[in-house]
């Protein structure tokens, strides 16, 4: 993107030329540590019959203030760097670290970083080169070392009261376990789509809407150049019942082909609602999700399908006219006098999966355990842990059981 490059180089410029009040005083840092362990252990079928690796992540974050006047400047900086602990060849794959393709030797560590140059008018910022995202048709994935970026530009603003509207347009990712700038592509496990099929474009534009203190609404559009359009309607309410709590989520996505649709043809509804009923340190939620149309529902590979239903461990339930159900428990044990400790099982099933290469019905069905705890006190206050566990079958995919832990820490610097 050579245009954004030369945008960032002359914000860049202007800002390190114009070094003032704000600039520094309103700049913040910080260092994330990220110590993971993953272990997914087909139980059936052929190939690989284990994931397993553990690694350590570093990830610094610089963000500076604006420089003085009508439009202000700036610069974001991130650099990321994983170290392997323990992994072989007959174990990657598990999005923790890179590996050679020809011998699926993991690499024993990988470095990358990025700048963007920024730009403030009043209420609303323009952010140009390597830039994240956290919208419902781009939303990145978190559960690794780290979390995908891109090469383009964003921009947010919030010009009107209780309204936010974004953009954005990228033509590269980098991908969570991989230092390059990969062309765009649509995400397909179980051979959905045509996984290989490559795009120079993908870009967004969207608002959401905060009515009231109870209720927020929010429409995003998508495309993917020549591979998908999307369109996004969601909503969230919720009520207070005496002491106790309803929240309702609703999504609607609704996915067409574009262009040349180059991963094949894209048909797709998907409808998903969920209940969350919150009863002092209890929380129980019931969901649904129904997909219909000619197709799975699409997204960008790299990131997360964005949903009330599902969510889970290793399965997405997003297949052509897939059914799904789910039901969830969450307690937080501050109710027994141990702040910082949360546990949540969820149990999700999903039926009516009609994938192109078979011509019968499938199903699958997942149940996933997680315990979390952050350290309240002392020295090592705000230390994270998170152990989790999922059991999933299927009559069209392979079996899996599979565990996570992960231990978190992020130093402010400044």
């Amino acid at each position: 993107m050579k245009a954004a490059q030369y945008v960032t180089a002359l914000l860049l410029s202007h800002a390190t030329c114009s070094i003032a009040s704000g600039f520094v005083e309103d700049s913040s840092a910080t260092l994330a540590l990220r110590n993971f362990y993953m272990d997914r252990d087909f139980r059936d079928g052929s190939g690989q019959s284990q994931a397993q690796e553990w690694a350590q992540g570093f990830q610094f974050n610089f963000s500076s203030g604006f420089t003085p006047g009508t439009v202000g400047f700036g610069v974001n900086t991130l650099a990321m760097a994983g170290f392997k602990l323990d992994s072989s060849p007959d174990r990657t794959g598990t999005g923790l670290l890179p590996y050679d393709t020809s011998d699926r030797e993991p690499r024993p560590n990988y470095s990358k970083a990025g700048v963007a140059g920024k730009a403030r008018i009043s209420k609303t910022e323009l952010q140009i080169g390597s830039v994240t995202t956290l919208v419902p048709v781009a939303f990145p994935v978190t559960a690794r070392l780290f979390a995908p970026y891109y090469e383009g530009a964003t921009l947010q603003s919030k010009e009107i009261d209780n309204l936010t509207i974004n953009a954005a347009s990228f033509d590269r990712q980098i991908y969570r376990d991989s230092t390059n700038g990969d062309k765009l592509r649509v995400s397909s496990p179980n051979n959905r789509f045509i996984g290989s099929a490559e795009s120079d474009s993908f870009y967004y534009g969207g608002a959401e809407y905060q009515w009231n203190p109870s209720l927020k609404t929010s429409y995003y559009f998508a495309q993917l150049q020549d591979i998908y359009t999307q369109h996004f309607v969601g909503a969230t309410h919720k009520a207070a019942i005496g002491s106790d709590s309803l929240t309702t989520e609703a999504y609607l996505f609704r996915s067409l082909g574009d262009g040349a649709e180059r991963a094949g043809t894209v048909d797709n509804y998907n409808f998903n609602i969920n209940l969350s009923y919150r009863h002092k340190a209890h929380t129980f939620s019931l969901g649904h999700m129904r997909l219909s149309g000619e197709s799975a529902m699409p997204y960008l590979a790299g990131t997360d399908p964005y949903l009330i239903v599902g969510g889970s461990l290793v399965s997405e339930y997003i297949n052509p006219d897939e059914r799904v159900w789910q039901a969830k428990y969450q307690y937080d044990f501050a109710a027994m006098a141990i702040p910082g400790l949360t546990g949540m099982i969820r149990v999700v099933r999903g039926d009516n999966v009609h994938l192109p290469q078979y011509d019968w019905s499938g199903s699958e069905w997942e149940r996933d355990i997680e315990l979390a705890y952050v350290i309240q006190q002392g020295t090592f206050s705000g230390v994270a842990f998170r152990v989790r566990q999922g059991h999933y079958q299927s009559d069209f995919a392979r079996n899996v059981d599979e565990t996570r832990l992960n231990i978190d820490y992020t130093f402010k610097l400044w």
